[in-house]
């Protein structure tokens, strides 16, 4: 008998669809309560990170060079007191197969859907990973769906997220195209269900611990170029995969005093379901609209529970204005030569701020660079942005920016100020989604060590937010 397609009736199904689709059941690390064993989620992998590392190695993933930003770090100097400004380092991602560090999360997934037997491989994405995916599965001979969301409701795309879609084309993918909304999740399942393919979830522990390469080559890499374990890493945050796998190479390669900084692009009050705000972002990823929500309620991804849970490992949350980083996209290729695309400019954009409030041998690491090419240029971009309405100007972003309506430069570079957000009123809403999720008012001793363990906290704070 046929299965009922309907919004609804695909929905209810998802939690069977998603056990079929990546062979793991969920409820085996399920305690019924808040907490869950994500220790035992991530162990699911059967890979060790040597093995990871090994996979990767097979398809032109890892091993990416530590580049010093010298330029740039003087510049940072300039701004900075006498004997501060950290040297910055980029890890530069770029150079694996599709251009960026997804490519670490899919080499991981694709291998274990070859293993498993699977006929080709989904993926639900809008960025990099899309061209990650699809990039593995050419090189492991698996088929390739990407489902894409990409217009507002006239159609219009954004250049950044049409230039991915040519290049999971490119590479022999199908791409669905979809618009704003929660057809995304619908279709994905729907298709993923009629398809058997397996789910290549930028959530799963598979592409997780694809990451964990990246943060045990930084470790290998600074000790080696500069004899120390890097002061401080960060990370541009949007789901939170980055900044989970890259602390957990780092804490398995044994940096514990790594402090981990977590960088998105302000974009506060543009709504991500909008269909009217959706084209008024000038940028697709690693800001706030991702960063935020995902960051407070990981959970509401593609799997039941994801293996990207950043509260988990950052230590600060900073923020970026959009004109910082296109102004710092500019930087990177004027002063040191290096043409990269948007995403890892966002790391970067808070590094130059951070460096000035480090002493100057201090070793500051963005843990990525990525592609640039066509749309993903900040022209084609700044185009789109004037063509719905964005105003330019020069000034101070810090005071002047509004998203939605304009993008400021900065008028020099001592107005490039990140921004600290207050990860302590994001640990406090992780705490209360949780409880409320869960239905729980009274959690008990092991739902609150889990809830600290979550936040990067303690019980204490745990039951002064819940009122204990």
């Amino acid at each position: 008998m046929a299965l009922a397609k309907d919004y609804d009736s695909v929905m209810a199904r998802s939690n069977d669809i998603m056990k079929k689709a990546l062979g793991l059941d969920y409820n085996e690390f399920e305690s019924g309560t808040i907490a869950f064993d994500y220790e035992a989620l991530m162990k699911s992998t059967g890979y060790t990170l040597e093995e990871v590392a090994k996979i990767q190695s097979r398809t032109a993933v890892g091993n990416t060079p530590l580049i010093e930003l010298r330029n740039l770090s003087a510049l940072s100097r300039k701004y900075a007191k006498p004997g501060y400004g950290a040297r910055i380092f980029a890890k530069d991602e770029a150079a694996n197969a599709s251009g960026s560090f997804k490519a670490r999360r899919a080499a991981c997934a694709v291998a274990h859907a070859k293993k498993l037997g699977y006929k080709g491989v989904m993926a639900a994405t809008s960025g990099n990973y899309g061209a990650a995916v699809a990039s593995q599965a050419a090189m492991q001979g698996l088929e390739c769906i990407i489902v894409q969301e990409c217009y507002d409701s006239k159609g219009v795309g954004q250049p950044e997220i049409v230039e991915k879609a040519r290049k999971c084309e490119a590479y022999g993918a199908e791409v669905l195209q979809l618009t704003v909304g929660p057809e995304l999740f619908y279709s994905f399942l729907s298709v993923l269900e009629d398809t058997g393919y397996f789910n290549a979830s930028l959530y799963s522990p598979f592409g997780i611990a694809g990451v964990e390469t990246l943060g045990y080559e930084i470790a290998m890499q600074c000790r080696e170029i500069v004899g120390k374990d890097p002061d401080m890493v960060v990370c541009t945050n949007a789901g939170g995969g980055m900044m989970t796998g890259t602390a957990r190479g780092l804490l398995k390669a044994g940096c514990v005093d790594t402090q981990m900084v977590s960088a998105s692009i302000d974009l506060t009050g543009l709504h991500m379901a909008s269909d009217e705000q959706f084209n008024k972002k000038s940028c697709t990823t690693g800001h706030t609209g991702f960063g935020v929500p995902y960051a407070t309620d990981p959970d509401h991804s593609d799997v039941p529970r994801s293996a990207a849970r950043p509260l988990r490992y950052m230590d600060r949350y900073v923020t970026v204005k959009q004109g910082e980083v296109m102004y710092m996209t500019e930087a990177l290729a004027n002063l040191e030569g290096i043409e990269r695309g948007p995403a890892g400019n966002t790391a970067l954009a808070a590094a130059f701020s951070l460096a000035q409030e480090l002493p100057e041998d201090a070793v500051l690491v963005i843990s990525e660079t990525e592609y640039t090419g066509a749309g993903k240029h900040i022209q084609p971009q700044l185009s789109f942005a004037r063509e719905n309405g964005i105003e330019f100007k020069f000034g101070d972003p810090q005071k002047e920016d509004k998203p939605g309506e304009n993008i400021v430069f900065p008028k020099d570079p001592s107005f490039i100020k990140c921004e600290d957000a207050d990860i302590d009123r994001f640990r406090r809403s992780l705490i209360n989604k949780a409880c409320k999720r869960a239905g729980i008012t009274n959690p008990s001793d092991s739902d609150i060590q889990f809830l600290a363990e979550e936040t990067k906290t303690n019980a204490d704070f745990v039951k002064k937010t819940l009122g204990l």
